[in-house]
């Protein structure tokens, strides 16, 4: 009877199995369409909660040759990655303030964009703030005129974000920030009024809870949380946590596995915690980065040309842990 009973029990499970396949596209932009936030929130367009996994390039003005359409169809078929972010540097050598080639960068976004698009993915294009001139606001002119251009280029791309100032730090104020968002924000709402933004906050996008104290009143609004998994430890997970609860909608828009610096030693154990909390709250992350740079956040080996189709062995041990953490889902 036991024998019998067991082969009972592997039948009804194999058939509860079957009634609910998982959609071969169930992550994909032809599956959950456009994009909109509800509450803390980031749903799909039948408001359904939705959970973007992704890796971000690093500064293309340095390593564009990773944007390419062969690299982005890599990160979705062999990382099961959903969203591509593409980092567009302001100040720093080469940066689009800074003497960059604004046509060549334009250009290496349009790649980025259309291959996302081409592979079904999401994909963010990041105003990458960061320590020239860490205050937004000292690029306000060149940040409107360049989101207009975006976003009416993509006005009709369902898988288009807008991430509009990377990590704003150096004392930059919560208040200084939403000043500037309210000058760039209604530049896109313009051409794309329903489209996703995301929002740095202040001290290098970490103080999400002068975030909570203090919204934006637009709609499909996100706010950005970066984190490094050797730096940042239980402090910041409350502080993530707390603004969550309070209704903040979140967007993990860089993360690395080491410190903050992009070095030092992998960190295994810190970088599970924090994705197991991410999961648990259904907030979206992106990790930093996909290039063959020196140092222990690159998800490619300095010593690896390869542009796309890597092998296991042409990854890092950062990018071996990322390959093993998309897989999952």
């Amino acid at each position: 009877m036991s024998k019998i009973r067991n082969l009972l029990l592997v039948a009804v499970l194999i058939c509860v199995t079957s009634l609910a396949p998982i959609p071969a596209q169930a992550s994909s932009v032809s599956y959950y369409g456009a994009l909109h936030v509800r509450g803390a929130q980031l749903v799909d367009k039948n408001d359904h909660a939705v959970q973007l996994r992704g890796v971000s390039t690093h500064g293309i003005a340095w390593f564009p040759e990773y944007v390419n359409a062969k690299a982005v169809k890599s990160l979705k078929d062999t990382f099961h990655a959903n969203v591509f972010r593409i980092a567009c540097y302001t100040d720093e050598y080469g940066g689009y303030c800074n003497g960059g080639d604004k046509k060549s960068l334009e250009k290496t976004i349009d790649t980025g964009v259309k291959a996302a698009e081409k592979n079904d993915m999401y994909v963010i294009i990041d105003w990458h703030v960061l320590n020239e001139h860490p205050n937004p606001l000292d690029h306000k002119s060149a940040a409107k005129k360049f989101f207009k251009k975006m976003s009416k280029k993509y006005a009709k791309y369902d898988n288009v974000i807008y991430e509009i100032c990377n990590e704003p730090n150096s004392g930059t104020s919560w208040s200084d920030i939403k000043k500037y968002a309210k000058a760039v924000i209604p530049v896109i709402r313009k051409n794309a009024p329903d489209s996703v933004v995301i929002v740095g906050t202040p001290t290098w996008s970490q103080d999400v809870d002068k975030a909570v104290q203090s919204p934006l009143t637009y709609k499909n609004v996100m706010y950005a949380f970066h984190f490094y998994a050797g730096t940042h430890h239980d402090d910041y997970r409350k502080k993530l946590t707390d603004a969550y609860k309070n209704g903040l909608p979140v967007f993990v828009s860089e993360f690395g596995t080491c410190d903050a610096s992009g070095n030092g030693g992998f960190n295994k154990k810190e970088s599970d915690t924090w994705i197991e909390l991410l999961d648990s709250m259904n907030i979206s992350y992106v990790n930093w980065s996909l290039c063959n740079k020196a140092e222990t956040a690159s998800i490619i080996k300095s010593s690896c040309k390869k542009t796309s189709g890597w092998k296991k062995s042409d990854l890092t041990k950062s990018g071996k842990w990322l390959y093993e953490t998309l897989r999952k889902y």
